[in-house]
């Protein structure tokens, strides 16, 4: 399957760009490993997922994929992923294949032949906030408060969507909290698991941790 890397920073920046929009959108790799990014138009009432040229996702590259391969149906802002055995290898949501329809939400995987989608709905009206906070994410409940905050500090330089943005130092964040370099590592290193990055090569944890955080809604970019 083509699951999606880590993102880098400028990548990362384009995907809290779409997340502001407020519109759904759709965040995959093409078949030359680019992010590509697709929008729920404003009045969109349907997206075809497909490797043919009429289709609105067009997956090209993915051999898997049938020319039509399954249909994003839209009301409003909610999205349903529809297959109804249009085609042959079947599309999975988090790794559940589905038979008929689905309804999507914020952060599911949807995979279609070997091309794995993140499919995005940004919260854009304090009710939808509020219910998100009520509903605390697993590893959101196995933060402590002082993790919290570091985690806080190492993804504020995301908070305006500036280009090539990486995330905060262990030394800029024992600055802003009043903390030695040690604890602050120490907190990264509890921050890494929780979050599901401990295994990945040292040199990708921190952007990839700013990436969990912000899609788990862990964190809020509002709160940056």
């Amino acid at each position: 399957m083509n699951d999606p890397r880590p993102p880098s920073a400028p990548e990362l920046k384009a995907q809290i760009e779409a997340e502001r929009e407020g519109r759904p959108f759709l965040v995959f790799r093409d078949g030359e490993d680019r992010q590509e990014i697709v929008a729920v138009a404003p009045g969109a009432s349907e997206l075809w997922v497909g490797r043919g040229e009429s289709a609105d996702l067009r997956l090209h590259w993915d051999e898997e994929v049938s020319s039509l391969h399954a249909q994003i149906e839209v009301v409003r802002d909610e999205c349903t992923l529809v297959d109804d055995g249009l085609s042959r290898n079947g599309s999975f949501v988090n790794e559940e294949r589905v038979h008929g329809r689905r309804h999507l939400r914020d952060g599911d995987t949807i995979r279609f032949g070997r091309t794995a989608v993140r499919y995005r709905r940004p919260n854009t009206d304090g009710g939808a906030e509020e219910t998100a906070i009520a509903t605390e994410t697993p590893a959101a409940a196995l933060i402590s408060p002082a993790q919290r905050k570091v985690l806080l500090v190492l993804c504020r330089p995301y908070k305006d969507g500036a280009g090539f943005a990486t995330p905060a130092t262990n030394q800029e964040i024992g600055t802003a909290l009043h903390l030695s370099v040690d604890a602050v590592k120490t907190h990264m290193r509890a921050l890494f698991e929780r979050l599901g990055v401990g295994d990945l090569p040292q040199n990708q944890k921190r952007v990839a941790l700013v990436e969990r955080a912000l899609q788990s809604g862990v964190v809020n970019s509002r709160e940056l």
